[in-house]
């Protein structure tokens, strides 16, 4: 009993006791792989992004019409309308809107003077009527029953500017301003102009009164083949006689004075037209004729020269550009 009671505790820690580390029953554990030996995972394949058509390009959007002419304006005009021509062969060597119509004011009165001119019997006698009297802003003052010759009103027309002249001479031409402004614009179809219409003989505003540069060009050039107002209108001062005195009167183009080789030709304003000039001008054997419309000052002098200067210094082979 007493031995059994001695071995029972040393059975029980033989059996009882963990395997020791080095037993067949412990497995020893796989060394740890460090991050150097442990296998990459390889990538997984990424699907390839299907090609995708390109859209269809559209087509470049036109450039606005107002661009292009700025671009164009390579003179930098202020005027909205302008044109120099040849005036020898009438051909455009620049343009600006030169086919849009414009009001002409005053202009107006080269073709009042190219009617009466073309007329004749330039020393015969026109009578002032009240009504040629009443018509009122830019005038000479004329006074119903007054007489003076057609030679002396068209100095009144041109250097002046009247507008009571223009009506007294419209009227003893035509018969009447009504039937006058339509030999206007009939004489203006005969020169080419197109997009010319008349309703006065002085140019004070009217919704059916327009042209445009080109046709104003023409007009000027056909006027300017008269002596008679070639030379009236390349007169600085005249002298107007009338019953109540003598007058000096004095070319509203400036351009007499400013430009070198100007020979005409005439002057135009009012609120709706603006500023409004046809002007010539002679060098070295070339003529030009130069048109500016709806303009300001001192645009109308500026503008003016730069085209006439373009006009005595290019060919049709030397201008630049197309056509504008």
């Amino acid at each position: 009993m007493r031995l059994s009671r001695l071995l029972l505790p040393i059975f029980c820690l033989f059996f009882l006791s963990p395997p020791s580390s080095n037993g067949e029953t412990h497995k020893k554990a796989a060394p740890a792989r460090t991050p150097q030996s442990a296998p990459k995972p390889k990538p997984k394949p990424q699907p390839q992004p299907k090609p995708q058509p390109k859209p269809p390009q559209k087509p470049a959007a036109p450039v606005p019409k107002k661009e292009v002419e700025e671009d164009e304006d390579d003179l930098d005009l202020a005027a909205k309308g302008a044109i120099v021509i040849d005036a020898f062969t009438g051909a455009p060597l620049y343009q600006k809107n030169p086919d849009a119509r414009f009001y002409p004011a005053s202009t107006t009165k080269i073709m009042t003077g190219l009617l009466v001119i073309e007329a004749g019997h330039l020393d015969e006698a026109v009578e002032v009527t009240l009504e040629d009297a009443r018509v009122g802003e830019s005038s000479l003052n004329i006074h119903a029953g007054e007489t003076f010759t057609r030679r002396q009103m068209l100095y009144g027309l041109l250097l002046k500017s009247a507008n009571d002249v223009a009506a007294a001479l419209g009227r003893d031409n035509g018969g009447s301003i009504e039937a006058f402004a339509q030999k206007m614009t009939a004489r203006a179809r005969e020169l080419g102009c197109t997009n010319t219409q008349f309703a006065n003989p002085h140019g004070l505003h009217h919704a059916a009164h327009f042209t445009t540069p080109r046709d104003l060009a023409l007009i000027a050039r056909a006027a300017m083949n008269q002596p008679l107002f070639r030379q009236i209108v390349g007169t600085k001062q005249a002298q107007w006689e009338a019953p109540s005195g003598m007058r000096l009167l004095t070319n509203h183009n400036r351009l007499l004075e400013r430009f070198p080789g100007c020979t005409g030709v005439k002057t135009g304003y009012t609120i709706p037209a603006q500023q409004v000039l046809a002007s010539s001008a002679y060098r070295n054997g070339r003529e030009a004729i130069a048109v500016v419309m709806h303009t300001d000052k001192p645009g109308i002098w500026e503008d003016s020269a730069k085209l006439l200067e373009f006009g005595l210094t290019h060919t049709l082979e030397t201008v630049p550009g197309p056509e504008r």
